[in-house]
C-alpha cells in the first residue's frame, strides 16, 4: 500500500478528514454474477458459480488497468492505487490504453488483453455500449471484468466499483455552486465526452436537482472538452463569450475543471464567475490559493483503483461471484458488500477548500 493511502486512513477514515466529508448515501447497490471458473469455458454464466470466501488468490495474477485515456492525472492516481493492491496480492500489474477518450478507442486494447490472457481487466468505460462485445469475449476467455469510475451496461462486466452514489455526486456539485452564487443565475456545465456514462448520469441528476431545489438557478448549456486540456480551455472561453451573464461553471471532470480554472485565473472573470466540480487537490491548489476556486469535491482516486483491483482479484480467485450480498476484503480499506447490479460503492467524497486543501497530496 502506498504511504499516501495509509496516511489518509490514519488521519481520518476511508476517504479523508471528517470535517470536509460530504454526507452521502453510500449503501452498496447490488450484484450481477461473475462467470464460472475459467476451466468451465464460460465467463458469463454466473448462475452456476458459487463463491468460496476462503479461496486463495493465486500468485502472479495478471491484472490489467485500462483507463479512459492514458496520461490523464486522475487515472494516473487511480492506477497507482491499483498497482499497490496488485503488489499486495503478489500479482502482475500492467497499464494500457488510448491517448484519446473516444467511444470505441478502448476496444482494440481489450482485444489485446484478452489475447494476452489477462486474469483481471479493470476499466473505466468511455461509452456504455461500445466496448461490450470486446468485454464479453474477455469474460468468455476467463477474465474477471471490473469497471470503475464509469460503467458499461451491467451485462458486460462482473462488478462496477462506483465512487459514490450518482445522486450524491450530482447534488454536492449543485449545492456548492448554489452557495457561491446565492442560488440564482445562469450556470453552465463543462463535461468530458458526450458518451461518458458517469458524466451523463451526473448531469441529468444535476439538472433535476437544480430545478427542484434552486428554481432561480438556470443551467443554460452543457459543453464537452473531451477530457482534453486545450479543448476544455477553449470551451470555457466559448461559454463566457456566449453567455455574458454567466454566474458559474460546474465541471465534473478533473481535466475540465483544471483547464477552466487556468482560463479564469488569467481573465477578467476571475472572482466574478464561480467554478466548482470534481478535481484533485494538486491540480487545483494554486487556483484555490489565488481565489479562482472556492470549493470543489472528489473522492480519493487512489482508493478507487485500489478497491477495483482487490475486487477483481476476489472475483478471479472465486472468493466472490458478483452476487448481491457477498462480501470481500479490500486490503487496508476493509470489508465491502456487493449490492444490486453488481455495484460496490467506495464511500464519501471530500469537499476541498482553502481551509483543508493543504492536508492532501494527490
Amino acid at each position: 500500500m502506498s504511504s499516501f493511502l495509509t496516511g489518509r486512513r490514519l488521519r481520518g477514515g476511508l476517504t479523508g478528514v471528517a470535517v470536509a466529508a460530504l454526507v452521502l448515501t453510500t449503501a452498496a447497490c447490488g450484484g450481477t454474477t461473475r462467470g464460472e471458473e475459467e476451466s468451465s469455458g464460460s465467463g458469463t454464466d454466473g448462475a452456476a458459480a458459487s463463491a468460496d470466501p476462503n479461496a486463495e488468490i493465486p500468485s502472479g495474477l495478471a491484472v490489467a488497468f485500462l483507463p479512459k485515456q492514458v496520461n490523464n492525472p486522475y487515472f494516473d492516481v487511480a492506477a497507482a492505487g491499483a498497482d499497490a493492491a496488485v503488489s499486495e496480492i503478489e500479482g502482475e500489474f500492467t497499464q494500457t490504453g488510448p491517448s484519446e477518450a473516444s467511444a470505441s478507442s478502448q476496444v482494440s486494447y481489450i482485444n489485446t488483453l484478452t489475447q494476452q490472457g489477462s486474469d483481471v481487466i479493470l476499466t473505466s468505460a468511455n461509452d456504455p455500449n461500445a466496448i461490450c462485445s470486446a468485454l464479453d469475449q474477455a469474460r468468455s476467455a476467463g477474465a474477471a471484468v471490473v469497471t470503475f469510475d464509469s460503467d458499461t451496461s451491467p451485462d458486460c462486466r462482473d462488478l462496477f466499483v462506483n465512487q459514490a452514489t450518482a445522486e450524491g455526486i450530482a447534488q454536492s456539485q449543485v449545492d456548492i455552486m448554489a452557495e457561491q452564487i446565492g442560488g440564482a443565475g445562469q450556470v453552465a456545465i463543462l463535461s468530458a465526452t458526450a458518451n461518458a456514462t458517469n458524466q451523463n448520469a451526473w448531469i441529468e441528476l444535476m439538472e433535476q436537482y437544480a430545478a427542484e431545489q434552486y428554481p432561480e438557478m438556470e443551467i443554460v448549456a452543457t459543453v464537452y472538452g473531451d477530457d482534453e486540456d486545450e479543448k476544455s480551455f477553449q470551451e470555457t472561453q466559448g461559454l463566457l463569450q456566449t453567455y455574458p451573464e454567466l454566474e458559474g461553471i460546474i465541471s465534473p471532470t478533473t481535466v475540465g475543471i483544471a483547464a477552466a480554472a487556468r482560463y479564469l485565473s488569467g481573465s477578467e472573470y476571475k472572482g466574478r464567475v464561480a467554478l466548482t466540480g470534481l478535481g484533485t487537490p494538486n491540480q487545483l491548489r494554486e487556483y484555490v490559493e489565488d481565489g479562482t476556486v472556492q470549493a470543489f469535491a472528489l473522492w480519493n482516486p487512489e482508493e478507487l483503483g485500489y478497491l477495483a483491483a482487490h475486487a477483481g482479484a476476489a472475483l478471479a480467485a472465486g472468493r466472490i461471484t458478483g452476487q448481491e450480498g457477498e462480501t470481500f476484503e479490500a486490503g487496508e480499506l476493509g470489508e465491502y458488500t456487493i449490492g444490486a447490479d453488481g455495484v460496490v460503492v467506495l464511500g464519501e467524497p471530500t469537499v476541498f477548500t482553502a481551509d483543508n486543501i493543504g492536508e492532501f497530496d494527490f
